[in-house]
């Protein structure tokens, strides 16, 4: 192998090689940790909701003046909404999951101890709530109707039982399997005591960035403040068709009142991550670029090096070098620079992720991505080489030193 007299000509033409080395581990930084965050928003994006998604809709109510009855007007439009052709069943809920809105909380196994808290959504809703949802009750029972309470605002809410996911119980007894928490009684950052009374196996947040992403308190309560969402399943095949008819019906039944955000869970799903969908394809562009100008670059130097050795090229044909052994040693002298590159840029690839780990709140970097990112451009200097070098192998030795 010529590793002696590639570093002796690498040492002495120092420039050049420097600048790809340097161009390898700009890029191996930023791809490395731009694919990963990539990954990351698109696990936020695709991560199941656990509702029946393909066949739900939601719309907002908001009431005004003073002739407007929250709770008549409620119980009216759920009976009107349950009545519809094509609706498999519907509920009144305050918040939206994966829509970005809606309230959290803190709870806890013994009350007041706060540092102990584990932070859940909190879904106000009646017994009609897991069906409409399409929610997998996996342990215990749903409401029934005499359980669900009218809340006022400004009054205080009283110890009740709840409905919560798989994951709200084994963050509240990570000791315990989720099926045998069935009836133990937990707190509400304000004391309030809350009896598990059931089980679903799964509901998203509002939030899907959310470090407690299926952390769902389900509440047997209406909110009777005048602002709620309906939210409606419809059968297979019905959506699309009882989407305008669900607002045209409410709209009939009331007229001291506004509607709002009639549109499908897909609509919604779409609209909370436009700003990740955005990143994420910028972040594409910018690897897709990357990659391509460290390639252009490879090349041109390969290129260049080749020019300034023509006699040199031309002069080992004549002693009898092979065409394996001209491609070989340009090969060996791409492996050289782009190794340095990646070394160094495997180093600032783990320097930037902890910056943004603890700035930005990201995950740490699998340790796999570095040597992924570290094996694709050592391939691509290999490849963007071979076809200069692979020419100057099949040059004659009168052609390298011609004009020279």
């Amino acid at each position: 192998m010529e590793f002696g007299p590639i570093l002796r000509s690498l040492l002495r033409n120092k420039t050049g090689a420097l600048l790809i080395a340097l161009q390898i581990m700009v890029t191996l930084t930023v791809i490395v940790n731009a694919i990963y965050i990539i990954q990351e928003r698109s696990q936020h994006m695709t991560k199941p909701s656990g509702l029946d998604e393909a066949n739900i809709t939601h719309i907002l109510s908001i009431g005004y003046g003073e002739s407007f009855n929250a709770e008549a007007t409620t119980d009216n439009d759920l009976r009107v909404l349950r009545g519809m052709t094509g609706v498999a069943d519907a509920t009144v809920i305050n918040a939206i999951p994966v829509s970005s809105s809606g309230s959290s909380n803190g709870y806890m196994v013994e009350p007041g101890r706060l540092e102990l808290a584990v932070m859940a959504a909190q879904y106000r809703s009646d017994d009609h709530a897991i069906s409409t949802m399409g929610l997998e009750l996996i342990a215990g029972e749903n409401f029934s109707p005499n359980e669900i309470v009218r809340h006022e605002p400004g009054t205080a809410r009283t110890d009740t039982s709840v409905i919560v996911t798989r994951a709200m119980a084994e963050a509240l007894y990570p000791d315990d399997a989720a099926e045998t928490t069935i009836g133990r009684i937990f707190y509400a950052a304000d004391d309030t005591a809350l009896q598990i009374k059931g089980i679903v196996e799964r509901l998203q947040v509002p939030w899907p960035s959310a470090d407690f992403a299926e952390n769902s308190v389900i509440y047997p309560e209406i909110e009777l403040d005048g602002g709620n969402y309906y939210l409606v399943r419809h059968e297979p095949g019905y959506r699309d068709e009882n989407l305008p008819r669900v607002e045209e019906t409410l709209a009939a039944q009331n007229d001291t009142r506004v509607l709002r955000e009639n549109q499908t869970f897909e609509q919604t799903r779409t609209i909370t991550f436009i700003p990740d969908n955005a990143m994420t394809s910028i972040l594409s562009i910018v690897v897709s670029i990357l990659m391509f100008i460290t390639g252009l670059g490879i090349v041109g130097l390969a290129v260049f090096t080749i020019n300034r050795r023509r006699r040199q090229i031309g002069t080992r044909r004549a002693l009898g070098a092979g065409h394996i052994q001209i491609l070989r040693y340009f090969l060996v002298e791409n492996f050289v620079i782009s190794t340095v590159g990646v070394i160094f840029g495997a180093i600032m690839t783990v320097a930037l992720n902890m910056f943004l780990v603890n700035n930005f709140d990201l995950a740490p970097l699998q340790w796999y991505f570095v040597p992924a990112g570290m094996a694709v451009l050592l391939v691509l200097g290999q490849l963007a080489v071979v076809g200069p070098a692979w020419r100057a192998s099949r040059m004659s030795p009168a052609t390298a030193t011609r004009n020279i």
